[in-house]
């Protein structure tokens, strides 16, 4: 057996704050939503999606953020996406280099943390 590849990464969130999560993973982060299967709309959440790279977000009643564990997504313009947010009244935060990128975290509007990442150039 051999991973090829993934597929998905699934955030938890709180019941009912579809609206939230679209204004931050669509309207901010720029993902398109795509509409979840009919099997599964009824137990709510949200599903996003550019290219490759695909968030799924999913309800728990008893709902904890993850502050530690998180998926990391590799931006363009991590100036761009970082001012976006502050704009937007999400706080950033620096945390220790990590060689051959920039990167900051923000936390979702549940408190999932997200870390965004931009290549540097190679140095000459």
């Amino acid at each position: 057996m051999t991973i090829l590849a993934l597929d998905h990464i699934q955030l938890a969130m709180p019941p009912n704050r579809e609206k939230d999560a679209r204004a931050f993973y669509s309207d901010l982060l720029g993902l398109s939503e795509r509409r979840k299967p009919d099997n599964l709309i009824g137990r709510g959440g949200c599903w996003f999606e550019r290219g490759e790279v695909r968030v799924h977000l999913g309800v728990e009643e008893d709902f904890q953020p993850a502050r530690k564990a998180h998926p990391a997504f590799l931006v363009d313009d991590l100036g761009v996406a970082a001012a976006t947010l502050e704009a937007a009244g999400y706080a950033i935060a620096f945390d220790q280099p990590l060689e051959g990128y920039d990167r900051r975290y923000v936390s979702d509007p549940f408190g999932n943390r997200i870390e965004l990442m931009q290549r540097l150039a190679p140095s000459a």
